[in-house]
């Protein structure tokens, strides 16, 4: 197993690394709408908030040696389902490649954001 960090995505908010490679694979923790030049909380819409986590994705896959294309599977966490229609939208920018996919509604999310996404991709 090798650990993944790069400073173009938030710093962990706990005992955890931004991602893991291992087995030919990258699985990513959970990304939050978290600007890492602010530290802070970036948008307050679920389209602002979704940017950014795509954001912070695709920099930890990128210092793994991936891209989103190579995901094989995600998991979404909203903190309303009502925003379903317009987190896909943006989340269809990223993901061209259409992994498989899990989503879910969340009663809360850490710093209260919207969304929240962790992903498996091939190295």
């Amino acid at each position: 197993m090798e650990k993944v960090y790069t400073s173009n995505a938030p710093e962990a908010l706990g005992p955890y690394s931004q991602a893991i490679k291992a087995g030919g694979f990258v699985f990513t923790s959970g990304q939050i709408a978290i600007n890492p030049e602010t530290n802070a909380v970036e948008g307050t819409t679920i389209e602002e908030q979704t940017r950014q986590v795509m954001k912070n994705l695709t920099a930890v896959l990128a210092e793994a040696g991936t891209t989103p294309q190579k995901a094989v599977k995600t998991v979404c966490f909203l903190k309303n389902m009502s925003d379903f229609a317009a987190f896909n939208a943006i989340y269809g920018e990223t993901f061209t490649e259409k992994p498989a996919r899990s989503c879910v509604a969340v009663k809360e999310l850490p710093k209260d954001v919207l969304v929240e996404v962790e992903v498996i991709a091939e190295l």
